[in-house]
């Protein structure tokens, strides 16, 4: 049998040709630095002066364009903070919220106008990048101290978005007008007879997730039978019937972020927010666009969220962080299937909420 370097010996030169030219492209981009020189390597890249590679391409790039549905305040005190710790990298903010932020993404990419590079958004929005092929795998130092539910697996051992911040939805309840005893324990607690007539829902996806939670714990059975609780529904987010629930108007939500019942505690108003069975997680992933015009900042922008400097700043702004165990079952109601299944159900949901409430 002849041996490779024989066959090609004896094939035509135009042949030759061909083979070498369909080797070249076949093989991965290698730089004679031994330092990775593509995007592509960059967010694979785990030597020890990762930081420093990132650093002085950040600084040749000059900024990082971050697209995010953090609010102005939040994202402004983050931004401060990366470029405090970074001088020489700008931080471009765009900011709206997660359903304009997702189409803004893929009218650009449509249009191949690469403006984002870090993205920060939640997880309906980065299932729709994923499946659109718009996140960059990558890695970071900082990956091992993340739980796995924490990260989306990419190829390679890289991933598509870690959490970098997490809103936690319960019950909260003004104490004023509950006493100890009335408060549940768990969802088969809201059935107590001090919380008839005296609960609200948010109307929002809030609600409808919670109604998610509780069919997921106790059954659609269950969650008809809170009917009989004569629970308001409130066509507000979350965070703002805290302020119902704090004046009183209501006594108490299962529809509750423990950010928002947290902020209005310490601002003296007499609420306060328990966990239940099940408690339905709202999670922001940091992730990079695969287009990116900036890869450098990029990935340094989203190693500085995931760092524990960037998880003590985003905590400080009343976010949980998916590396602490705060005592209670998180549920992320997005990662129980496709997107689809997920939009199909909270739909569903959306329903039941309306079934059981009353205007």
């Amino acid at each position: 049998m002849l041996s490779i370097e024989s066959r090609i010996g004896s094939a035509p030169k135009p042949l030759i040709a061909a083979f070498f030219f369909l080797f070249l492209i076949s093989v991965p981009a290698w730089s004679p630095t031994g330092k990775p020189s593509s995007a592509a390597e960059l967010a694979a890249y785990t030597g020890a002066d990762r930081e420093r590679l990132l650093l002085d391409g950040a600084k040749r790039e000059g900024k990082v364009v971050w697209y995010t549905t953090l609010a102005a305040e939040q994202n402004k005190q983050l931004a401060a903070a990366f470029e405090a710790k970074y001088p020489g990298v700008r931080v471009e903010t765009f900011r709206t919220g997660s359903s304009a932020l997702t189409q803004r993404l893929l009218t650009e990419a449509q249009a191949r106008r690469h403006i984002a590079d870090a993205i920060e958004t939640t997880l309906p929005g980065l299932l729709t990048f994923r499946d659109n092929k718009l996140l960059l795998p990558y890695t970071s130092p900082h990956l091992a101290a993340f739980p796995e539910d924490a990260k989306e697996k990419g190829p390679r051992n890289l991933v598509y978005w870690t959490h970098a911040r997490e809103s936690y939805i319960g019950f909260a309840y003004n104490k004023n007008f509950l006493s100890a005893a009335d408060l549940p324990k768990n969802f088969d607690g809201l059935m107590r007879p001090a919380l008839r007539d005296n609960m609200g829902l948010s109307g929002d996806d809030t609600g409808a997730r919670i109604i998610g939670a509780m069919v997921k714990t106790k059954g659609e059975g269950f969650v008809k039978r809170l009917k009989e609780q004569n629970i308001r529904m409130h066509m507000m987010a979350g965070s703002a019937l805290t302020q119902l629930v704090a004046a009183g108007e209501i006594f108490a939500s299962p529809s509750q972020f423990y950010s928002a019942t947290n902020v209005a505690a310490k601002r003296g108003a007499p609420v306060a927010w328990i966990p239940m069975d099940l408690v339905v997680t709202n999670a922001g992933g940091a992730a990079v666009y695969t287009n990116s015009q900036r890869p450098h900042s990029a990935l340094l922008f989203a190693d500085f969220l995931l760092s524990p400097e960037g998880q003590k700043l985003l905590e400080d702004l009343y976010f949980g962080s998916a590396k602490k165990d705060y005592g209670f079952n998180r549920w992320y109601p997005e990662k129980s299937g496709t997107l689809a299944q997920y939009e199909e159900a909270l739909e569903g949901w959306h329903k039941l909420l309306k079934e059981v409430t009353r205007k």
